[in-house]
């Protein structure tokens, strides 16, 4: 992450807006930045999206492939996640610079993922013990401005809410050799269901308070951060936590600890919620429009 130079006035000035719950450009201590979010932007993929956070810029690839499930997954799919940080993001991320970070965010998301309450891999097997599909989620992060793990995964997941799997006309097995026959009609596909996918939620430390969503700045000031893995289900009102990765020299009282991940929870929900509302409102505007022309980075 980009290390940002801050004088011991401004250092000051962030912690007691924090303190009295009025951040430097607003918020309060629960609000997030601006979203801006475009999906179906990489051409030859599966899925594909592009998200904005404030400074923070983020691409993010799925391509699909048939493989063979896991000995102890013999009913579910495989996903994987490759990070990537680009040398232009920021000066930190030249050389080698990036590599630490990307595989912070990768390892992040796969341990999410991996929880029973996160994504659904069984929707990924096509016949048990021999075939299924293995997602590879390929994130490139192009500018650095603060709060990559919650960007990264919100642009993971609106990817994946426009991935589509083509479908499997016939399975055919002969002598105990497995046969797959794919539609030729790139139309004649299925979509994934995003709706327990979970979502990072960072916690910054800043002073007695944690805040959600810290600018580059705020987290220079941070003692301790805490990211929160949230899956959440709108239909069921359920939600989960499937993650807790701590960092920073402090840490967070115990008395605190549980207010902080409560915290977490609140904003993962309420982000799950509008993420899914803005993505369905940008899939009926793309149905409507019949010239089919683009908006957005890529125009």
């Amino acid at each position: 992450m980009a290390n940002i130079l801050l004088s011991d006035a401004e250092k000051t000035f962030i912690v007691h807006g924090v303190q009295e719950d009025f951040r430097t450009d607003g918020r309060t201590r629960r609000d997030y930045r601006p979203l801006e979010i475009e999906t179906d932007v990489v051409p030859h993929t599966s899925g594909s999206a592009r998200l904005r956070l404030a400074n923070s810029d983020i691409l993010v690839g799925v391509k699909t492939e048939i493989d063979t499930p896991s000995a102890d997954h013999a009913d579910e799919g495989k996903i994987e996640f490759f990070v990537d940080c680009s040398a232009n993001a920021t000066p930190e991320f030249e050389g080698k610079g990036g590599g630490d970070l990307a595989l912070e965010i990768a390892n992040a998301l796969q341990k999410a993922y991996a929880s029973p309450h996160a994504f659904n891999l069984r929707s990924l097997c096509i016949l048990r013990e021999q075939q299924c599909w293995k997602l590879y989620v390929d994130i490139l992060i192009l500018e650095c401005g603060g709060n990559l793990f919650d960007a990264v995964s919100l642009a993971v997941k609106a990817a994946l809410f426009n991935t589509k799997i083509p479908k499997v006309n016939a399975v055919q097995v002969d002598g105990g050799n497995v046969e797959l026959e794919l539609s030729d009609d790139i139309h004649d596909c299925y979509r994934l269901s995003i709706e327990r996918v979970p979502l990072l939620v960072t916690l910054c430390k800043i002073g007695d308070h944690a805040v959600v969503d810290p600018s580059a700045e705020e987290e220079e000031c941070a003692s301790a951060k805490l990211v929160v893995g949230v899956s959440y289900a709108e239909a069921t009102d359920e939600g989960f936590v499937t993650m807790l990765r701590t960092s920073g020299a402090g840490s967070f009282l115990h008395s605190t600890i549980k207010e902080t991940i409560k915290l977490g929870m609140m904003a993962g929900e309420c982000l799950n919620v509008e993420l899914l509302k803005a993505l369905k409102q940008e899939e009926q505007l793309a149905r409507k429009s019949a010239s089919k022309e683009v908006f957005g980075f890529l125009k």
